[in-house]
This record gives C-alpha cells, structure tokens and sequence, in this order.
C-alpha cells in the first residue's frame, strides 16, 4: 500500500494503533488489523420512557431510519427487533418462500442475517442510541433450526446437519439437545404432548425444533456468549423467545453470565415469552418473574374482548383474569407477531378497535406497553417483503407494511403516557355509554375513547388545572398553539366530543401558550445500497469505509462488511445523513485480520434525501 493509496487526513488513527501494537504487515506497508467489534456508542442522555416500539421484521437500516425520524422525537424509550442469528434459507415450504419463522430457526450466533449483516446491526443501534432509544433483541435461545428441516441453505454460509444436530458454526453436536428418553425428555416421540408437564414442556421439542440442553454448562456458557456478544454491541435487553420451555434455574444461569449494558451500566432488561393456560403452577407466567418481565398475553386477550364487545365501561378495573403476573413484571402488548395470526388478540385488520386499543394500552398504569408495527399480511405464515432471496427489504409505509408507531395519534399517546407516568392511579373514570368511556390520571392528563359508530359529546372531569389543552390524538402543540383540536378545561370540566371510533387526549405538557420544544436540526437519514465489482481469494472479504460514523470514521475495524451475494459484485448497505457529502475507499481483509486498500483518491460522494445507489469498480 502506498502513502497515495490510503485515505487522507488518517494520521491520528495511525498514531494510536501504532501505540497500541496493532498493527499487521502486507507486503512492506503497515495496516490496520482487524480489531474486535467495538460497542455502540451511546447518547448522552436516552429517553427517559417505558414504552417500547416492536419493528418486527423490519430490517436494520429501516429500524435505524425509524430510530432517528420518529421514535427517538416521540419519546419512545426502547425498540424491539427481530431476531439477528444467522438463520435458515428455505426457498420453498407449505406457506411459501421465505416464510417469517425462518428467523426463529437459528443455524449459528453469528449476525448476518435476513435482516442484514453485523455492521448494519452495529450501525442500527448506535443510531438508535443517538436517537435516545434502547434496542431490545428477540433472542432465539431454547432451540437451534428444526431437525426436520430437508435443506441446510443459510443466509450467512454456515453449514448444518438438520438430521444428525450439527451446528458446527456454534459448534453444536448431538449430545447438547435434548432427545427421545435421555433422562429429561420421558417422551418416546421427543416432542411434547403433556402441555400441562413440566418436564416435557421444558425438556422436549417444540414442533420439531432440536431442543437445547440448557442443564448444560457449555450450552449455557454458549448461550450467554451470544448475549454478551449483542451487549457489546450496545443491545439494551432480550425478549427471550420460548422462555416457558427453558427451565428457570436454567435461565437464571445464563442471565448471572450477562454483562451490563454499554450505554447504561445496568443489567440488560428481560421480558419473557410465557404463554399462559398452563393448569402447572410452575408453567404459569408467574412462576417467572424471578428472571425477569412476562409478555401480557392475558391482558392483550382481554384487552380483545372488551374492545369488540363494545363494552370499555370494564375497564374501570382490569379483571384479575385479565392479568399474567403483577403489573411491574408484565410487558404488555395489544398484539405480536403470533397473536395477530391466530386470533387470540386484535390486530392491524380489526381497524379503530386495534388503533383505541393500543390508546389504552398506554393511557392505563398496568405493565411496561409495546406498540406493534410488523408487515401487512394475507397468509399466516408469508415472508415478509424481500427480495428473491429472502432477504427483507426496506419498510415502506405505503406498501406492504405496518407503521402505527409513526401515526400521529400514537406518538401523541406515547408523549402523553411519558406525561403522566408520574400519576399511578386512574381516577375520573366516566362511562357516557357501555362503549364511551373518559378518565385521568391525577393531574397530569386525561384522557376519551369512543368506540361507537358515531360521534359523543359530554362532559368529563378532566383532574386539570384551567386552561387550554391541545389534543395530542390530532396534532398536540406547535409553534403557535394547538395543531390538532383545542380542548378547554373549566372549573376542572371539559365538555368533550369524541369522534367516532376515536379518541381525546390531553395532558400538562401540551397547553395552548406553552413554548413547544425546538425542532430538530436532524436532516433525517437514507439507506443507500453500494455496489463493488471485486475479485478476491478464498478468505478475504470486501469492506466499505469512510468518514461518516456509520462508515467507521476510516477505522477498518469499523468498516461495513459487505455481502459477496452477487460476486463479483459486493454489496451493502448503509444508513447515512441525508444530503451530505462523504468520503470513502474498499477495503480487503483477510479472515487473519490483513487489510488492503484499494488504490487512487478517496471517492466522494453525495447523499439526497431519498435512498440512491452507488456501482464501483475496485481500484
């Protein structure tokens, strides 16, 4: 490599990697070599909300977008992603190609993934981090991929043997799951039929899925080595997958294993999926709370029948059968990707019923409240949009996904239930119909809903102090006063008319007369794709860098790997700044850790407010 070959203005980063002894030798030049991931960077101060936005699906550069342009300006205090593990590729099943549940079928705990590779994954949360808002990861850790599965195809390479559980990329053999009357699975079929069996539940295969044997030390040590990989990336906690079938003690083992966060120093927030019904007191969401949150199955069913029977005049107490564990250990949700397929909750299809729902879900102090966004869908089991390939493509709101979380409305609603988080009791709760019901919560706001087929007008105790409030359900507050409807509190009544099938709310926070707080100066972001054509040896790869942060600021150890997908043509791609101009080089790196750069000047390019592509040769 010649002194023309390497970016410019890199001299203090070849200062300190000299200092540290980093440093590898191609040839006769001195270059970097391939360092360990670094953490996510965090804000300097993350939003202070219990609210999470569930981007179910979404792939990493469009979780990155909704970060910076909506959920970290709304108040959301975390995200939710789908599972990042290397999964299987299955080009042809019974619900088409590509279905959604190829994810929870890891083949390795590497990162690259139908959802994008480690350095988008990286990138995602240090632009969620930015934007004040934790990355919580829906982690895959009961059971590895199917062992029923006929094809070994993986979207990052690996290699597995279904039949003879291998998975080799962990590595993983057959004597770290569970089998057929191995001491822990009593079952001749290996699967579990006794649902009300603690045992079977927890020792043996769901639907086929090779079942971890998290008894273990070297799976736990396993397990806890792909948390703390995700940690030191900068992930925040774990919506822990299937966490019913692994029993607790087990789980409380892999969980005492677990770094703290890079962005807070605190022990990694837990939330639990533990499907109620079980008649086994030690099967019940309950029974699991010494490890962390449970996911609010009950309450979402519940939440489901009282919306469609038109009866919310009910919801003056939520009914104990409407409960899974205390309201300080429940997550609770008016749906998730399992629920809204099977019927047991709404979903995005029962219209304002979904919409009012999730209203409530954050004007009522029970549980930490999840807002849904997945994919649009008309067979259970579809993909979600990919390409022929199967790896998911861009969110587009118009088209083919679900996008509540940005809604007006339901930013709105997470701005009120962060104002109000303070007021723990309801009170004013009012009743003008079986399906139009008002309440407060002390004086910080108040709140309507209307689930009827007409408009309501009454009048409310609103538990506010006189004045002029702005409706957050249709604008809030803007620069000179109320965006959406005006509401004026008198004597500490409101008279109120709630649109049909909708909903008023106000809180202290949104006042007619207040001074809103400033807008951002963040020009938004785009997700651009590049393209290199680019010959290499068995071994090396092909990474993007440059000055941009999301391009590793020319640390090669942060550089963006790209996808040998189409080689020769390598490709990524990359959430950057809207309308700003970078710098950037390829780079080559061996699998020992050598990195060449491309020769000729830094290219330079410019971004635009919508997504571009950038096709290279290398140099």
């Amino acid at each position: 490599m010649s002194a023309n070959d390497a970016p410019r203005a890199r001299a203090p980063r070849r200062r300190s990697l000299l200092a540290a002894g980093l440093l590898v030798l191609v040839g006769t030049a001195p270059v970097a070599a391939l360092l360990p991931d670094r953490p996510a960077s965090a804000a300097a101060s993350l939003n202070d909300s219990d609210v999470t936005a569930n981007l179910w699906e979404w792939n990493w550069p469009s979780v990155a977008a909704a970060c910076t342009e909506h959920l970290g300006p709304a108040g959301y205090g975390a995200v939710q992603v789908a599972p990042p593990a290397e999964s299987v590729s299955l080009a042809s099943t019974n619900d088409g190609p590509h279905p959604w549940w190829e994810v929870y079928q890891p083949v390795s705990y590497g990162l690259t993934s139908r959802l994008g590779t480690r350095a988008q994954f990286s990138s995602m949360v240090t632009a969620c981090h930015d934007a004040g808002v934790r990355v919580h990861v829906d982690a895959v850790v009961n059971h590895m991929a199917g062992h029923n599965n006929t094809v070994n195809s993986t979207y990052g390479g690996s290699t597995f043997d279904p039949g003879g559980f291998a998975y080799p990329a962990v590595p993983y053999g057959y004597g770290d799951f569970h089998h057929a009357n191995d001491g822990y699975c009593n079952d001749d079929d290996a699967g579990i039929d006794d649902w009300n069996n603690t045992s079977e539940v927890q020792n043996c295969e769901l639907v086929s899925l090779s079942d971890l044997k998290t008894q273990s030390g070297y799976v736990r040590d396993k397990i806890a080595g792909y948390l703390n990989d995700l940690i030191g990336l900068g992930v925040d906690g774990f919506r822990v997958d299937a966490a019913k079938h692994i029993a607790q003690s087990d789980f409380a083992a892999v969980k005492s294993a677990l770094h703290t966060t890079t962005a807070e120093g605190r022990a990694p927030y837990i939330a639990q999926e533990i499907v109620p019904g079980s008649a086994a007191a030690d099967l019940r969401p309950s029974a699991f709370t010494g490890n962390g949150d449970v996911l609010g199955f009950s309450y979402a069913q519940g939440l489901k029948t009282q919306f469609q029977n038109g009866t919310l005049s009910n919801l003056s107490g939520i009914p104990s059968w409407s409960l899974d564990a205390d309201g300080s250990r429940t997550h609770t949700m008016i749906t998730n990707h399992d629920t809204e397929r099977d019927g047991s909750t709404l979903n995005y299809k029962n219209g304002s019923d979904y919409t009012l729902a999730t209203y409530f879900l954050l004007a009522y102090p029970y549980g930490r409240p999840s807002v849904y966004d997945g994919f649009t869908w008309s067979s259970a089991g579809q993909s979600p949009p990919a390409d022929s390939r199967g790896f998911v493509t861009g969110a587009n709101c118009s088209n083919g996904w679900q996008c509540l979380t940005r809604s007006t409305g339901m930013k709105g609603m997470v701005g009120w239930h962060n104002a109000t988080a303070s007021a723990t009791a309801v009170g004013n709760f009012t009743a003008t119909a079986g399906n139009v019901i008002g309440f407060s919560r002390g004086s910080k706001g108040w709140i309507g809903l209307n689930d009827s087929a007409g408009p309501s007008t009454a009048s409310y105790r609103t538990g506010l102090a006189d004045g002029v409030y702005c409706d957050v359900i249709t604008g809030g507050l803007g620069s000179s006063g109320c965006q959406g409807t005006a509401v004026t509190v008198s004597g500490g009544t409101a008279t109120v008319t709630i649109p049909a099938g909708g909903a008023v709310a106000i809180h202290v926070d949104a006042r007619s007369g207040q001074t809103p707080p400033p807008p951002t100066s963040d020009p938004g972001t785009v997700s651009d794709t590049f393209n290199v054509t680019a010959a290499t040896t068995w071994g090396t790869s092909v990474y993007l860098v440059g000055d941009a942060p999301a391009l590793g600021s020319w640390d090669t150890a942060k550089a963006v790997r790209l996808s040998p997908s189409g080689y020769p043509v390598w490709n990524g791609t990359v959430t950057l700044p809207a309308n700003t101009k970078i710098e950037y080089k390829y780079v080559k790196k061996t699998d020992a850790g050598a990195v060449m750069w491309e020769g000729g000047a830094n290219r330079t390019y410019t971004t635009g407010t919508s997504s571009r592509t950038a096709d290279d040769t290398w140099r």
